[in-house]
């Protein structure tokens, strides 16, 4: 990965869980230089503490006084932004590209606390664990086309990358891409429950929805089709599938229920911005 990052003018990423670390393996990954990134965690993992070591990764419990960042990624809890943010404040300078990976907070936030950056609000999601992850982002409006591309490299580490142009659009997307996952994740615990309600032992009918689940989704990821056709794909008229379905579509039943879900949590990041 060639950026323009060095140990002196280096990548400071604050927060090393599985997001911050999901992007730091995907940076390394691509080739950027451990030399050039600098990691800000006060309690890291016993074993993310032996990983940065092993990596080369420079490791700081609070924020280093002797470099200003490049890029400053925080990637943090929204609860705890508030006590983060103000110790930054030293790291940021004219070209400071500051990328949020914190829910709810907007790029007022990050303006205010730090006292300058360049803003990118963004929203990742966990399949970027394992290079599968779609990112959405925001940039503010001093932040030039070289510097969103730079942005977009980074993002780009462990999956696609969608740029927006409002900033509002950034909880409506939370409520699809970033919390999708889990909605995924709950309708294979549903299908599996649902199998052993008709009389599957549990551990087979969770190792059926599993593998169900995982297989559609890889369908979907290598075919062209779109989701409406791959649907009809194995859906005969008048077979068991078509008998499901007239449950889950009739009256737009799973639909409706998604939207509820989806506005909920749309409503619930604009609340994490107060």
């Amino acid at each position: 990965m060639t950026l323009e990052l060095s140990a002196t003018e280096p990548l400071v990423l604050v927060g090393a869980g599985k997001m911050g670390g999901s992007l730091l393996a995907g940076w390394l990954a691509e080739g950027l230089a451990p030399e050039a990134v600098v990691v800000v965690d006060p309690a890291p993992a016993p074993e993310t503490l032996a990983r940065l070591a092993a990596l080369g990764v420079r490791h700081s419990a609070v924020a280093p006084t002797d470099v200003v960042a490049r890029v400053l990624l925080v990637a943090v809890k929204p609860q705890v932004l508030d006590a983060v943010l103000p110790p930054l404040g030293p790291l940021v300078g004219p070209r400071t590209i500051v990328i949020s990976v914190v829910a709810g907070k907007t790029i007022a936030t990050f303006r205010a606390a730090l006292g300058g950056g360049l803003i990118v609000r963004t929203i990742p999601n966990t399949p970027s664990q394992v290079g599968r992850g779609i990112t959405a982002a925001v940039a503010g409006d001093d932040v030039g086309a070289a510097d969103r591309d730079l942005v977009g490299r980074l993002l780009a580490a462990v999956g696609r990358v969608e740029w927006v142009d409002e900033e509002r659009l950034i909880d409506l997307v939370t409520a699809i891409s970033g919390s999708g996952p889990a909605y995924v994740f709950h309708m294979v615990e549903a299908l599996a429950a649902a199998g052993t309600s008709l009389g599957l032992a549990p551990d087979l009918a969770a190792r059926l929805a599993r593998a169900t689940v995982e297989g559609a989704g890889e369908l979907l990821y290598r075919s062209e089709d779109s989701p409406e056709t791959l649907r009809r794909n194995v859906t005969s008229p008048g077979g068991t599938t078509a008998a499901a379905l007239a449950v889950l579509m009739g009256d737009d039943a799973l639909t409706r229920l998604m939207s509820e879900a989806a506005a909920a949590a749309a409503k619930r990041s604009k609340e994490l911005a107060g």
